[in-house]
Parts: C-alpha cells; structure tokens; sequence
C-alpha cells in the first residue's frame, strides 16, 4: 500500500493508473478503522481495480462543543488494517493540505434540503462541512466510484443529492450497517461507551426495529410510536436526541401512503452521541 499525504503526489500516482484504464474506487473515513470501513474497501475491490482510503478528520464538520480534539487519532494502526485488506493507496493529509487558505476563508458546498433536519438539526453546520470537504476529495481522487456505510444514512443521502445537483460523475455505492452482536451499529465513537452503558446501548436499534414491525403490521401511527419509542430509550439510561420515521428518499416526515420508510434515531450516552437506522419497503 502506498501512502501519500500531499494532494498533488496522490493526483500524479492516480494519472498513471487512469491511463492504464484502471477504475478507481474510493472510501473517505475520518481514521479510527473498524471492521465496518473495512467492508466497505472490499466492496470498492469488488467493483473497482484499485482503492484509495482517505483519513481525515475534518475540523470543518464539527461544532463549537463537539469532539473534534478527542477524536480517535489511530493512523498507525488504521494503516495496518488497510495493508492487511490489501488497499491500494492510503490518503492521509494534514488541516494546511486540506485546507490552505484556512477554515474561515474557505468555499463552502451546501445542499438546501436534507441538512437542517435530524443530524443536522442537532449539528448546525455539520452537513455543510461535510459535502465541503467530499467535494474536495472527489476533486482530488476524482474516483469512478465512491463508497459512504448506510449507518450515517442522511449523509449518504445528501452526499448522493450533492452528486446529482452537481453533475459529479461519480457513482456513489452503499455499504450496509455492520453490527456487532447485539445489534449496536459499528462506530468509532463506540469507544466512548461506558462499561456500565455498553450492556444497554442496543436499545436504540431494538426500538427502531420495534417501529419497523410496527409498520409493517400496518400502524400508521407514526406520532404514537414516535413517543412511544423515545420513552423506550429512556427508560433504558439514555438522552434521546431524535427519533423520526422518514420518507426515505426526502427524509421527510413519512406520509401514511410511503412505500419506502426509514426509521432514523440517535440517542446520547455519557460520552457518545450514536446514530442508527432501519428502513422498510412496503408493498
């Protein structure tokens, strides 16, 4: 595998596998690697003949009093994990890279619809900084394709939007959520999980599979189980932070007659903020 860390080295080793005819796939993370990213490299080896990850924790997506600081910083052992799948190229840039006329001077991408509810609601400027920062990367790498987990399903979501609005010719693949046995979805910020919060944190995903049985038997009473849902989550020990059962192509309020539903929530423990997700085709 090799690594880069400036733009323009990354760019010259691209051109000479572009004009090989090779089709480039692409996976941004922001590092601390699990199995989860993992899955979605050999997806884009699947489709693609060569793979380039990117690591880069991007200060642009996050607000005044989140984490960016604490981040899980792993390289050295992020890098281990995608030399053992056999990824090609490894990405790895610094904020000045990224970023050369700073933060505050920057041109910003901005998607008007998808990003001021859920996640974005909570995170006021969250989704700004992240199309931002996957244009640039997309300008970078410019990939035949590009692969995002569904377990952040709004940014798959707005990321897909972006690519339409745009004209990228990029396609944009999904990977699906990869859980660990009890059902909690794979994150990086699983490891601000307490010991005493960790036997209880799949609650979030039993609740929203609570709502898609619910569905499926034909309630329609989304308010209802909305309430009902956030009550289940706190009775477990946690904040709830939203639960929305959503159009799931708008990701907005679903409509008694949608036939695509997905069930979004996100819930707060002591350390962590985790998301998750389960969608519903009805007939």
């Amino acid at each position: 595998m090799q690594v880069f860390h400036h733009i323009q080295s990354l760019r010259d080793a691209l051109a000479v596998e572009r004009k090989a005819g090779k089709r480039i796939g692409f996976v941004p993370t922001m590092g601390n690697l699990h199995s989860a990213h993992i899955e979605l490299v050999k997806i884009a080896q699947r489709n693609c003949d060569v793979v380039v990850t990117s690591i880069f924790v991007n200060p642009l997506q996050f607000g005044l009093n989140e984490d960016w600081d604490k981040y899980p910083r792993t390289l050295a052992a992020d890098s281990a994990k995608l030399e053992a799948a056999n990824c090609d190229y490894l990405f790895c840039p610094n904020d000045k890279e990224i970023y050369p006329n700073g933060m505050s001077e920057q041109t910003r991408v901005i998607v008007p619809t998808m990003t001021d509810v859920l996640c974005g609601a909570s995170r006021p400027g969250h989704f700004e900084g992240v199309t931002t920062v996957v244009t640039k990367l997309f300008n970078i790498v410019q990939p035949d394709e590009a692969v995002f987990g569904v377990k952040d399903f709004q940014q798959l979501a707005v990321i897909r939007r972006m690519v339409e609005d745009l004209c990228i010719p990029i396609k944009i693949v999904a990977g699906e959520i990869v859980r660990e046995a009890d059902g909690l979805a794979m994150s990086s910020r699983n490891g601000f999980i307490t010991a005493d919060e960790r036997p209880r944190v799949a609650q979030l995903n039993r609740t929203l599979n609570w709502i898609k049985q619910q569905v499926e038997q034909g309630n329609r009473d989304f308010g209802g189980l909305v309430e009902t849902a956030k009550e289940q989550i706190q009775a477990s020990g946690f904040k709830v932070d939203y639960v929305n059962i959503s159009n799931s192509r708008t990701l907005e309020m679903a409509a008694h007659d949608d036939k695509e539903i997905t069930i979004l929530g996100a819930m707060y423990t002591q350390g962590a903020r985790l998301i998750d997700n389960v969608s519903v085709v009805l007939g």
